[in-house]
C-alpha cells in the first residue's frame, strides 16, 4: 500500500472538531458510584466535574450534548464562564441571559415544542439581573415546560466573578433541593465544569454546592490512544506497532495533549510520509524532542509545579504519602501534575517527571566542569569516587539550610541534589539517569547508566550515632539491587545529622560477598 496524505491532524489547542482532527469518545466519565454522565443526567442530578486544562473537557461536553439531544425531551445548554471573571453582576447576568435564551429557543424550535410561543413570551418578559431573577425564571418555566428537561453545562466555571460565586451556587442548590422529588421540572440537571473541585469550595463557612455529585475527568485509556492513532493509520496506511502505542500510553499516562503532540512529532518529524511502521524507538526519539520543546502546555504546567516545588520534588522521589485536604498536594492534583491511587501519590506521567525535574535540576545551582579528567577513568568510564567526593565539597559550600524545613531535616533534599549533580554527567553525553527505579526486589534510589556501565547509588539520612543507616544501605545494595542488576560494585551516600557540615569524611570501602561498596558520609549537622 502507498502512503496517503492525511485528511485530519492531531489537535493540540482548543476544542476538537472531529471533521478536522482525530478524535475519540471517552466512555469512563463516572461519579463516585460508578454511574456515567448519561445516568447522572437521567436521574436529574447536579454534578461537578473537574480536570486540568487541555485535558478534553470542552470537547467531551460538546459531544455529550449532541448525544443527549437525540432524545427530544432534553434541552441541552452549554455555557462558558471563561471570559467572565472581571465582569460586574449586571453584565454577568446579561451574558448568561443572552446565551441561555438563544440556545433554549433554538432547541425548542428544533424539536417543534408545542409551547414555544408561551416560553418565548416568558423569556421576553424577564431580564436576568441577579441570582434572584435567575431563580425566578426557572420557577416560572417549571409551570410552562412539564416534560422538557433543561440541562445546563457550564464550562470554565472557575471564571465566575468572585462576587457572585456564593449567590449563584446557593441558588442552584436551592432549586435542586426544592424540586428534587419532581420529574416535571424545567431545570432538570446541572453540570459545573472546571479545574477546581467546586463541591469542596467553602464560602461563608459552608459549601454552597455540597448537593452535587463529584465526577473526576479521566485521561485517555490505552484503547483511546490506540483508537486515536488508528484513525491516522487508516487515512495514511502508516501503522503504529502495538508496542509503540503502549509506549506512548505509558510515557504520557494518557494525558490527551501529550498523546496528540507525540502523534504530531511521530508523523511529521520522525517518520513523515511513509508507510514504514512507527516503533518504540521512534517513540523514544519523539519523547526526546518533546522534553526539550518550548510550548504553552509546558509553560503553564511548569508555572504550577514551581509554586510548590518542594512538594513536587518529594513526590518525584516517593517521599510523601497522599494527605487528603493538603493544600499543596491539592494544587498539584488540580492542575494534573500528580495523581493518587489510594494512599499512593505520584507524578501523573513519566514525561512530566522528566521534564520538570530537568528544569529543577538546572535551577538547583549545581554546576561542575564535567570535562575535568579526574572525573573519568582511563577506560572512559566515570570515576565515581572523585565525583562523589566533589559532591561532598559542594554540600559544604551551599551549607545545610537547604536540608531543613520547619526546623526538621528535609529528607529528600540530599537525594535531589545528588541526582542533580549526577545529571550533569549524562546531559551532554550518552547516558541515562533514573531515580526511584523499580528493580526486581525493590526500588533503587539512583541508577546512573554511562556508556553501558551501571552505577547504583543508595542514599540514607542518619539521625543516630553509629553505622546503622550505613549498614542498612549496604544490605539493600548487596541483597537486592546489585543482585538483580548483576553488578559487582555500588555506592552509598549517607547524609549524617550527627556530623557537622564541613567535616570531611574519608570514603570507606566495604567488601560484602564479593561485592565492592564505596560509602560516603556527608555531614549536614548544624553547629
Amino acid at each position: 500500500m502507498n502512503y496517503k496524505k492525511p485528511k485530519r491532524y492531531f489537535e493540540k489547542s482548543g476544542v476538537v472538531d472531529p471533521c478536522a482532527s482525530y478524535h475519540v469518545h471517552l466512555k469512563n466519565v463516572t461519579n463516585m458510584d460508578n454511574q456515567d454522565i448519561k445516568t447522572i443526567v437521567d436521574l436529574g442530578r447536579y454534578f461537578s466535574i473537574f480536570a486540568p486544562r487541555q485535558s478534553g473537557k470542552t470537547t467531551f461536553f460538546e459531544d455529550f450534548c449532541h448525544e443527549l439531544e437525540k432524545d427530544t425531551s432534553y434541552m441541552a445548554i452549554l455555557l462558558s464562564f471563561q471570559t467572565y471573571k472581571n465582569l460586574d453582576k449586571q453584565r454577568f447576568y446579561q451574558l448568561i441571559q443572552k446565551e441561555l435564551y438563544r440556545q433554549l429557543m433554538n432547541r425548542l424550535n428544533a424539536v417543534n415544542c408545542q409551547k414555544v410561543d408561551a416560553i418565548r413570551t416568558c423569556l421576553d418578559s424577564r431580564n436576568l439581573t441577579d441570582h434572584i431573577s435567575f431563580s425566578e425564571l426557572f420557577e416560572e418555566l417549571n409551570h410552562i415546560i412539564e416534560f422538557k428537561k433543561i440541562v445546563i453545562f457550564i464550562d470554565e466555571f472557575d471564571g465566575i466573578p468572585v462576587s457572585e460565586l456564593e449567590n449563584f451556587l446557593t441558588t442552584l442548590r436551592e432549586l435542586y433541593q426544592k424540586y428534587k422529588k419532581r420529574k416535571d421540572k424545567a431545570l432538570y440537571s446541572v453540570g459545573l465544569v472546571g479545574i477546581r473541585n467546586i463541591t469542596k469550595l467553602i464560602v461563608g463557612g459552608v459549601s454552597p454546592f455540597n448537593i452535587a455529585d463529584q465526577v473526576k475527568f479521566p485521561s485517555f485509556t490505552l484503547k483511546n490512544v490506540s483508537d486515536l492513532y488508528n484513525q491516522y493509520s487508516q487515512e495514511t496506511n502508516q501503522p503504529f506497532t502495538e508496542d509503540a502505542v503502549k509506549k506512548v500510553y505509558e510515557e504520557t499516562g494518557g494525558q490527551p495533549w501529550l498523546v496528540n503532540r507525540l502523534g504530531t512529532i511521530l508523523t511529521i518529524n520522525i517518520k513523515p510520509e511513509t508507510t514504514e511502521p512507527i516503533t518504540t524507538k521512534d517513540v523514544e526519539k519523539a519523547i526526546d524532542i518533546l522534553l526539550y520543546e518550548e510550548n504553552s502546555h509546558f509553560d503553564n504546567t511548569t508555572e504550577k509545579a514551581k509554586q510548590y516545588k518542594e512538594t513536587f520534588i518529594d513526590i518525584v522521589f516517593d517521599g510523601v504519602e497522599y494527605i487528603p485536604g493538603d493544600e499543596k498536594q491539592f494544587l498539584l492534583l488540580t492542575h494534573g501534575l500528580i495523581k493518587t491511587e489510594g494512599k499512593k501519590i505520584r507524578v501523573s506521567n513519566p514525561i512530566y517527571k522528566k521534564r520538570f525535574t530537568k528544569t529543577f535540576f538546572r535551577e538547583s545551582g549545581v554546576i561542575v566542569d564535567v570535562s575535568v579528567k579526574g572525573y573519568f577513568r582511563p577506560d572512559g568510564l566515570l570515576n565515581m569516587e572523585a565525583i562523589l567526593s566533589d559532591f561532598e565539597e559542594y554540600i559544604i559550600r551551599i551549607g545545610v539550610n537547604a536540608f531543613y524545613k520547619s526546623q526538621k531535616p528535609y529528607e529528600k533534599t540530599g537525594q535531589f541534589l545528588l541526582t542533580a549533580w549526577l545529571y550533569q554527567f549524562i546531559e551532554e553525553e550518552k547516558g541515562e539517569l533514573r531515580y526511584e527505579m523499580p528493580s526486581g526486589l525493590g526500588r533503587m534510589d539512583i541508577l546512573l547508566i554511562y556508556r553501558g556501565h551501571k552505577y547504583i547509588i543508595e542514599t540514607k539520612i542518619n539521625r543516630s550515632h553509629g553505622d546503622r543507616a550505613l549498614n542498612k544501605a549496604i544490605d539493600q545494595l548487596c541483597g537486592k539491587y546489585l543482585l538483580t542488576e548483576r553488578a559487582d560494585e555500588g555506592y552509598v551516600v549517607v547524609f549524617d545529622l550527627k556530623t557537622i557540615v564541613g567535616e570531611l569524611c574519608t570514603p570507606r570501602k566495604h567488601i560484602v560477598e564479593g561485592k565492592e561498596i564505596l560509602s560516603f558520609n556527608i555531614g549536614i549537622g548544624r553547629i
